[in-house]
């Protein structure tokens, strides 16, 4: 990974830090453990399938994200993401900023409603819960965390999150390899019933719509986000000689997000011989299945990941909105006093989040992400012909032995319509 030329400007490797960050959090928990239980073991194949696919999706919206970024002049660094590139490529700002408008409702309201609901359910396994008044205390816990955070009196809170979380990702990954080889006996089977159900009949006798298929799908995609449009905004300042090794970084992140860590859950899960029950589905079944080897320490851990987990997302998730308004107001952060009010109203949601049912969280944020996927997946297959052209460029360039470097008449395009690349 390419490390930048001036200090202050963001590496490759930051760049999928912050990347891998917003992908990894408690979809890898939550989100995979609610696919098995109500879609079947099989919906951990439609995931792997997924992050195949989708893995080419994040290789071009990176690689576009690069090539159409912008340079910030008072700080040096650059800036960019999918509606840069539909501004700059389609000469469309109407369409780029409706997909700011879908990214800061999904961000926004979609995915902070799910998030706040999911932190709060990993207390439900807990003797002192009340499904009536425990969900609104927690969730006016969190939401006023995040306000104090976010208005900017909590930032050594959020400081130490960001240092500790890393290795709460880490940690994650050695229980739940700890699981899956005190039960290794099971594994054989496990695997065998991951393939046999993702093509069984009974997969799909519920209709569609409740199928393995469709779970791992929806589920997968909001674990590793390739094709929304989210993570292009943290490729894109990445400072790279070619665009093309910034969109083979991100590829790397999404089978991190789902090859490594969604496998995980799944294995951890389904080695554990725990009975799958809807009224488990989400955060219980990975406590419980920890349980199971770990005793006490299981859930409780699962409940410190995923405080430490939520939290961070639910924070990173308004900065991406932060972004959004910025845009839309000509690339200006929008006034205090404007600022404060959509901080206010970002509370009241967490608040509310907290308190909702699953199937209603779950659907708030299948429906907003699913709004940002509907416009930047067809702009990406649009424009796909720029990154697979600066794709081969670097191909040809690598097996001539040389150090890749990026011209924008290589793919066609004229510098003056480029701001960062000549």
């Amino acid at each position: 990974m390419e490390k930048p030329d001036q200090k202050g400007q963001v590496s490759s490797f930051q760049a999928l830090m912050v990347s891998t960050a917003s992908r990894v959090g408690t979809g890898n928990i939550v989100g995979v453990s609610t696919a098995i239980v109500l879609g079947g073991p099989g919906a951990a194949f439609w995931m792997w399938v997924l992050a195949i696919v989708g893995s080419a999706t994040a290789f071009i919206e990176s690689t576009l994200a690069q090539i159409y970024k912008r340079r910030d002049k008072e700080t040096g660094g650059c800036y960019g993401g999918p509606a840069y590139y539909i501004e700059s490529a389609l000469k469309n700002k109407t369409l780029a900023s409706l997909f700011v408008v879908f990214l800061i409702l999904t961000y926004g309201l979609g995915f902070n409603l799910l998030c706040s609901y999911n932190l709060q359910s990993t207390f439900s396994i807990y003797s002192f819960y009340n499904p009536k008044t425990t969900p609104m205390i927690i969730g006016a816990i969190i939401a006023i965390a995040v306000f104090i955070s976010i208005v900017g009196g909590g930032k050594r809170m959020i400081r130490v999150t960001e240092v500790i979380v890393p290795f709460m990702g880490v940690a994650y990954i050695i229980v739940s390899l700890i699981v899956v080889i005190m039960n290794i006996g099971m594994f054989p089977e496990v695997i065998k019933l991951i393939f046999t159900d993702a093509f069984s009949g009974r997969s799909f006798a519920g209709g569609l719509a409740g199928s393995c298929l469709i779970y791992g799908i929806k589920r997968g995609l909001y674990s590793n986000e390739a094709g929304v449009g989210s993570a292009p905004n943290a490729a894109a300042s990445a400072e790279v000689s070619h665009p093309v090794k910034q969109g083979l970084v991100q590829v790397l992140s999404v089978y991190i997000d789902t090859i490594v860590i969604c496998s995980a859950t799944a294995f951890m899960i389904l080695v554990s011989g725990i009975p799958m029950k809807e009224e488990l589905a989400g955060a219980p079944m990975v406590q419980e299945s920890l349980r199971s080897v770990f005793g006490s320490f299981g859930p409780l851990f699962i409940t410190i990941a995923m405080i430490m987990f939520a939290f961070t997302t639910l924070i990173g998730n308004l900065y991406y909105c932060e972004t959004g308004l910025s845009y839309l107001n000509g690339n200006k952060k929008p006034g205090k006093t404007f600022m404060i009010g959509f901080y206010v109203v970002a509370a009241i949601i967490v608040f509310v989040g907290a308190t909702m049912e699953m199937d209603a969280a779950w659907a708030s944020a299948d429906i907003t992400m699913g709004l940002m996927a509907l416009i930047n997946i067809p702009c990406c297959v649009i424009m796909g012909g720029v990154a697979i052209k600066a794709a081969k460029d670097y191909e040809k360039q690598r097996k001539a032995g040389q150090e890749p470097v990026f011209h924008s008449k290589v793919v066609g395009l004229d510098s003056k319509d480029l701001d960062y690349w000549e």
